[in-house]
């Protein structure tokens, strides 16, 4: 069959430090009698506060909760999954949502579906689940749709408390650091780079979700007790943010 493919993303790069960047992809995906939807959101800050952590969790989940009442839990737990550099052992951020091949077939992970695993917590809780039934083209596209439109809240918020935050030099050079990180996870792990290329998509389009500017340093090392330290500590390992407690 030939396809049909449509969708919209976006990626915002701060160049204030403590505004953290944001990605989001929704997509629709169609060939012959076949269909799906599929996307998400993820939010990757470098000097993360944990009630920003925590709203923009909870903004999703009060979206999800509208439409099922397992959709947060399982699309979160694929999120941590997805957006994992395997060579680093981190994750990119905090994550958020992720989903793909949502049809009437029900199945919150399709264990079929290309890169997934049997033996992991969403494909586990996927399956305590079981099929989601009665689910239809509108109301998948209702639920899409509501995820699109749960950006300005989950986001703005984040962004109008941090801008003002003054920074030097130290911030400006570990965010520049870090942001290699969205680099490798773009070019060797993201299912829609690599699908664009193989494609013959629109290169610079497909590219452009890339930082502008960005740093590598050989072995870096963050300081002990440090804000830098935290972040590795704390916020690149997947976390029941919505229950999340010092201790956690």
């Amino acid at each position: 069959h030939g396809f049909y493919a449509t969708g919209t993303s976006m990626v915002l790069h701060p160049r204030n430090p403590y505004i953290p960047t944001v990605h989001l992809n929704y997509r629709y995906f169609e060939a012959g009698s076949v269909w799906w939807f599929g996307g998400g959101i993820d939010l990757t800050p470098y000097y993360p506060f944990v009630e920003d952590v925590i709203h923009f969790h909870r903004t999703l989940k009060q979206t999800c909760d509208a439409h099922h009442p397992h959709y947060y839990q399982a699309f979160k737990l694929w999120c941590d999954e997805y957006f994992y550099l395997k060579h680093r052992q981190e994750t990119r951020g905090v994550g958020g949502l992720f989903f793909d091949y949502q049809d009437t077939q029900g199945k919150l992970y399709p264990v079929s579906y290309p890169g997934s695993q049997i033996d992991t917590p969403a494909a586990r809780y996927s399956q305590a689940v079981g099929e989601v039934k009665g689910r239809t083209w509108e109301n998948l596209f209702a639920f899409v749709n509501d995820c699109g439109n749960a950006f300005l809240p989950a986001y703005v918020p984040i962004a109008e408390c941090r801008r003002s935050t003054d920074y030097g030099d130290r911030e400006r050079n570990f965010q520049l650091y870090r942001r290699g990180r969205y680099v490798e996870f773009n070019l060797v792990y993201d299912r829609g780079t690599i699908f664009g290329l193989q494609t013959n998509g629109r290169t610079e389009s497909i590219l452009m979700s890339l930082p502008p500017l960005v740093r590598w340093e050989y072995n870096y090392e963050p300081e002990p007790d440090s804000r830098e330290a935290e972040l590795y500590k704390t916020f690149l390992k997947p976390q029941d943010w919505l229950n999340w407690t010092q201790s956690s």
